[in-house]
């Protein structure tokens, strides 16, 4: 661990690196994509090296000033969302590649790295990093890192957690924690990387990522079928593991949600029914007429077995993108139900079913003007669902709705977005006391002025 350097005060540090202090300048880091209500932070530093965000933490420490860290600001929990008066720090400019093994197969890389151009960096060589999701255009990978984001191929790949091998940790004094590890094994005790992965920001400032990186992949297959209920879905998953080693993705989506999507996206629906259930998997694997034909051969096997009810299979990688943008559309959809609560569950398999049935028939007997959204990465018991539009003074009461049914069945309220402002209210509902009172030592421990991503995931 290192400290080096004198304390410089803020408004000397501010000059030294050009920290935006305008009100117009500061107005695009008022708030992220979560809707939390919209502040002005005092100052945003754009750091560009590890040096820098230890200068600026050491005088905020000093000077006892809140500090909002950001990313792509594509959050949907608050997380990055400053109170009035806070220091931000932006780490846009910390976008670097720092260091590419192409032998070994990671990359080193600063935490402002926009997640889209990380992936075609590595693919380019050859080489694939496979987190994706809705965001990747604009979503940055420290940002990924500090959610524990997980995306459309956690079921091949995990979350973010698994691809992560080392990273660079500057704390809330300044110090620097440097945990560069590259090696897929590294059993020499305490793994400390894992205290600031899904931590939010709220444990240290992320400066380096070492990240695992796979064979880039000749070619992906695509299906969208259409199921008659819930338990085929469920068969329709076991059969797709056992069949295919590569199955990357198996997103499922109801009736309602498709037909949303499609609606804001001005595209016709894809079958000429409607179905109750639908599911867009997808495999990777070498580019081999017998890979393609295996699929077709699978997909026919479950028609026969009525598992399924009607299939459509892409001719072309633009056909599967548009496949793949009815699932992503899921953030245009949200403007159409404003005021929304949108929420990312965990659910054991075997409940969810259940879960929707229960939470639609709830919402809708209280409020019948919403629509009810639900779609989801089966595979890994991920459920979303995009409830709206309510008055503001019932987003509170929705949430209290969710969530008891999420509890009921022993799930998770936050899967893949983390806790940020949004649901820290509800952490209870996931968390015993020993465990919550346990992550306030650590923060106490690691932050004991509560500087770092003050009023974030830790209930009060």
């Amino acid at each position: 661990m290192m400290q080096s350097g004198k304390t410089e005060s803020l408004d000397l540090l501010a000059q030294r690196l050009s920290a935006i202090r305008d009100p117009e300048g500061l107005q695009r880091y008022e708030q992220d994509f979560s809707g939390w209500k919209s502040a002005s932070p005092d100052m945003v530093f754009r750091p560009q090296t590890t040096d820098d965000v230890a200068a600026i933490l050491r005088a905020c420490s000093a000077e006892q000033r809140q500090v909002t860290v950001q990313g792509g600001l594509t959050g949907l929990a608050g997380g990055a969302s400053p109170d009035t008066g806070d220091v931000a720090i932006s780490m846009e400019r910390m976008n670097q590649v720092l260091e590419f093994d192409e032998v070994g197969g990671t990359i080193t890389v600063q935490p402002g790295i926009v997640l889209e151009k990380l992936c075609e960096h590595v693919e380019a060589a050859g080489w694939y990093f496979p987190l994706d999701f809705g965001a990747r255009g604009s979503c940055q990978v420290g940002g990924n890192v500090s959610t524990n984001a997980g995306g459309n191929r956690v079921l091949r790949y995990g979350t973010t957690r698994m691809l992560v091998l080392g990273m660079e940790v500057v704390l809330a004094d300044g110090r620097v924690l440097s945990m560069l590890n590259k090696g897929l094994k590294n059993n020499t005790g305490l793994d400390l990387k894992h205290l600031f992965i899904g931590a939010e920001g709220t444990l240290g400032v992320v400066t380096k990522l070492v990240l695992r990186l796979f064979p880039k992949p000749q070619a992906r297959y695509s299906a969208l079928v259409a199921a008659p209920s819930f338990s085929a879905v469920t068969q329709l998953l076991k059969s797709a593991r056992a069949a295919f080693a590569n199955l990357s993705s198996f997103e499922l989506m109801w009736h309602e949600y498709l037909s949303m999507a499609c609606k804001t996206i001005g595209r016709s629906e894809p079958f000429d029914q409607s179905y109750p259930l639908y599911v867009l998997l997808e495999t990777e694997g070498d580019l081999d007429v017998r890979a393609e034909e295996a699929l077709q051969e699978w997909l026919e096997a479950q028609l026969e077995k009525e598992l399924i009810s009607d299939v459509i299979l892409p001719q072309s990688s633009e056909q599967a993108a548009q496949l793949w943008h009815m699932r992503d559309a899921s953030g245009e959809i949200l403007k159409e139900l404003t005021p929304y609560v949108a929420f990312d569950v965990g659910l054991p398999m075997q409940h969810s079913e259940t879960f929707v049935q229960r939470v639609t028939q709830r919402l809708e007997e209280t409020y019948p003007q919403a629509h009810n959204l639900f779609f989801g990465h089966l595979g890994d018991g991920n459920l979303h669902l995009t409830t709206g539009p309510f008055a503001e003074e019932d987003l509170l009461a929705v949430e209290e709705l969710v969530y008891e049914e999420v509890a009921a069945v022993g799930g998770s309220i936050s899967a893949e977005h983390g806790i940020g402002r949004i649901k820290k209210p509800f952490l209870h509902f996931s968390r015993n006391e020993e465990e919550l009172a346990l992550m306030r030592q650590l923060k106490e421990l690691l932050d004991p002025q509560n500087i770092l991503n003050a009023g974030r995931v830790y209930p009060n």
